[in-house]
């Protein structure tokens, strides 16, 4: 499983606590761990601020930050690939992400 290159911009979408606690909820495919699933979704899906919320509720839960896809790479190691993950990295790194 690969990420596209560089994040794209996300618009239009309000996202207050309640909205960032239902990334939390998604059910990830078979064969893929569900923390690396979360996370994959929340990254793709939140700008930075939103993004650094959602971390604080997924280590809050006790949830993996360093969790694995399907080829062994966590999602700061894909990320670091992209040109706008900046601030994305430095709070998975802020929530122990190595």
């Amino acid at each position: 499983m690969s990420l596209k290159k560089d994040k794209q911009k996300v618009l239009g979408e309000v996202f207050d606590e309640d909205r960032i606690r239902t990334f939390l909820d998604f059910e990830a495919p078979a064969g893929v761990d569900t923390d690396f699933y979360l996370l994959e979704k929340a990254y793709r899906g939140m700008k930075s601020e939103n993004f650094a919320t959602f971390l604080d509720m997924f280590v809050a839960e006790g949830r993996n930050v360093n969790a694995l896809n399907t080829d062994g790479d966590s999602l700061l190691k894909l990320i670091t690939q992209h040109k706008q993950s900046d601030e994305y990295i430095a709070s998975l790194k802020a929530h122990g992400a190595a």
